[in-house]
C-alpha cells in the first residue's frame, strides 16, 4: 500500500471520520465500521484532505481541466483539491452546481470555471454509496456543455453491492456511464492497515472481513 494511503487512513482515524463499532447504515445493514466525512471541520483538515485527493488524481493519471464539486459536500473538496494540485504545478479550474438555477446576474447552473464542449472534467465526491449524487449532477453537467467526465474521485470505496444488484456503485458508474471511479483508499486497504499495525482495531478484523464477504460486490 502506498505511503499516502496509510497516512490517509491514520488521518481519518485521527479526525474521527473512520470509526469502528456497531453501526446501522441507511441501507439497514449492520456494519462494524462507519465513515462520516462530516467530521472534517477545520481549515487544517480540509487542506490535508485536498492533498490526498491530489495524490489520487496524479496516481491515476487524471488530466481533467476542471474539477466539479457537487453541492454541497463536494464544494470544499473540489476547491481544496484544486489548491493542492496547484502546489504541484497542476493548475485546474473548479466549479460547483447550484441547487436552484439563478435567473439574474451571470445566471447558469454552475458557479466557478465555465464548462465548454470538449473539456475534460473530474467530479470530486466524498463517498459513493448508491451513485445517487452522480445521477443527479450528470444531467446538469451535460445540459451545460458536452464535456468528457474523465473520472470521479472519492475518499473511500466501501466495495459494497447495491441493495438491488450485485454490483457496487463504483462498478455501476462505469457500466452505466463509462466513468471510472478512483478512491484514495478502499475497505480492503483499511483492513490491511489494521493487519499491519498502521492503525488499531484488530478486535474488529473478523467482523469487517465477514461484512465484506456478505455484502461485498461481485
Amino acid at each position: 500500500m502506498n505511503q499516502y494511503k496509510q497516512d490517509f487512513i491514520k488521518f481519518m482515524v485521527e479526525s474521527e471520520v473512520l470509526r469502528f463499532g456497531d453501526f446501522t447504515l441507511k441501507s439497514g445493514r449492520k456494519a462494524p465500521y462507519f465513515v462520516n466525512t462530516g467530521k472534517y471541520r477545520t481549515g487544517a483538515q480540509i487542506s490535508r484532505l485536498g492533498e490526498y485527493y491530489a495524490e489520487a488524481y496524479l496516481e491515476h493519471g487524471v488530466s481533467a481541466k476542471t474539477l466539479i464539486g457537487p453541492a454541497y459536500k463536494g464544494i470544499p473538496l473540489a476547491v481544496s483539491t484544486s489548491i493542492a494540485l496547484s502546489r504541484r504545478g497542476v493548475d485546474t479550474g473548479f466549479c460547483f452546481d447550484r441547487k436552484e438555477v439563478k435567473d439574474h446576474g451571470e445566471g447558469g447552473l454552475f458557479v466557478g470555471q465555465e464548462l465548454h464542449d470538449g473539456d475534460k472534467v473530474a467530479i470530486i465526491e466524498d463517498v459513493m454509496t448508491s451513485g445517487k449524487a452522480l445521477k443527479e449532477v450528470l444531467p446538469k453537467i451535460k445540459s451545460t456543455a458536452d464535456v468528457k467526465v474523465e473520472a470521479v474521485l472519492i475518499s473511500v470505496d466501501r466495495m459494497e453491492k447495491a441493495l438491488e444488484s450485485g454490483k457496487s456503485a463504483v462498478q455501476e458508474a462505469y457500466d452505466e456511464y463509462g466513468i471510472k471511479v478512483y478512491s484514495i483508499v478502499s475497505i480492503k486497504d483499511i483492513i490491511e492497515a489494521i493487519e499491519t499495525g498502521v492503525i488499531e482495531g484488530e478486535e474488529y478484523l473478523s467482523k469487517m472481513k465477514e461484512y465484506l464477504k456478505t455484502y461485498g460486490a461481485n
